[in-house]
């Protein structure tokens, strides 16, 4: 399945990694050996290779690696490497609706549910992709991905989280000009005196991406201000994030993820955690984007900016999946 999606999403994809030519899985895997097995690990040998091809070509990898050494890859990236470094050369190596599953796992997990994650996942991910994630999610735990989230979120925060991960978007490429005209929102929001939430979640969480491009538009021209500023003027916490998100990835993921980086690399420290799910999961779709929002939004390259905030290996393996600053 994730092979079948690579195949058609490389032809048209505006990722920063592409397919290694005269690719052999079988010498990759023997390099890799050595750079494991080896006195001390030699880790531009795993930087190279593994940031260097694409997922669909590190699973062969490890078929390879497997193969030779009765051991799994990612065993023993585990056993020789740490910390951050670890975690993205095994991130590297995971397919990416296997990866998109242990990020949602880990968001749900634990005393509190990192609602930032579920945001950033189900917001900015296409509709095969949720359903990928929720098939994958049911053959592991044999349980509804649905079912477990609702245990997890409540209230009109909930509601909206959990229609994004029914995956059910209207994916119509045609524009309806009578919704477009964005009464319905108006009504809503700023010409009442109480927020009716229920309507923005629906419209917001259920039409179109152009539909809801067309609305924004239309929603400036009758109010005179940005949905955006309405929904913050109007609501509040966890609900006015999701609204939010939705809206910005609306106009354009890449520029909503790179705000996510430069989040992700602001105040006291900085979050490896987002740099690697975002920078490992969007090399292959629209990181090129992602490159040029950033700089656009913060007047710096993404390349430099990762070179000012992270050091060693961890640092060396984001550039190299970043590639050349723009």
């Amino acid at each position: 399945l994730d092979m079948q999606w690579y195949q058609i999403r490389s032809r048209c994809a505006r990722g920063t990694i592409k397919e290694k030519p005269g690719f052999r899985p079988a010498e990759d895997a023997a390099a890799l050996r050595v750079a494991i097995e080896g006195i001390g690990t030699t880790e531009k040998t795993l930087i190279d290779i593994l940031t260097q091809r694409t997922n669909a070509q590190r699973q062969l990898i490890c078929k390879a690696y497997q193969e030779a050494t009765g051991r799994t890859l990612a065993d023993d990236l585990k056993g020789d490497t740490h910390g951050d470094f670890e975690d993205i050369l095994v991130a590297l190596i995971t397919p990416p609706t296997q990866f998109d599953l242990q990020q949602f796992k880990q968001a749900i997990k634990g005393a509190g549910t990192s609602d930032s994650t579920l945001i950033e996942i189900f917001a900015s991910r296409t509709n095969n992709q949720i359903k990928d994630l929720s098939d994958a999610y049911l053959k592991e735990t044999g349980r509804s991905l649905l079912h477990d989230l609702q245990s997890e979120v409540s209230g009109d925060y909930g509601k909206s989280l959990l229609l994004l991960a029914e995956g059910k978007r209207d994916e119509s490429p045609n524009v309806d000009a009578a919704k477009a005209k964005a009464e319905v929102l108006y009504e809503a929001g700023e010409k009442r005196w109480g927020t009716d939430e229920s309507k923005f979640i629906d419209i917001l969480c259920c039409r179109s991406v152009p539909q809801l491009r067309q609305t924004l538009v239309e929603y400036k021209n009758l109010t005179g201000k940005t949905l955006q500023q309405s929904i913050e003027n109007e609501m509040s916490g966890k609900l006015e994030k999701i609204l939010v998100s939705i809206v910005k990835c609306m106009k354009s993921v890449p520029a909503y993820l790179a705000e996510h980086l430069h989040e992700g690399m602001k105040g006291m420290g900085t979050t490896e955690s987002i740099l690697t799910r975002i920078m490992v999961s969007r090399s292959e779709i629209d990181l090129m984007d992602i490159k040029v929002e950033y700089k656009k939004l913060f007047g710096c390259s993404l390349y430099s900016a990762i070179e000012s905030e992270t050091s060693g290996d961890y640092q060396r393996t984001l550039l190299r999946i970043c590639g050349e600053p723009v």
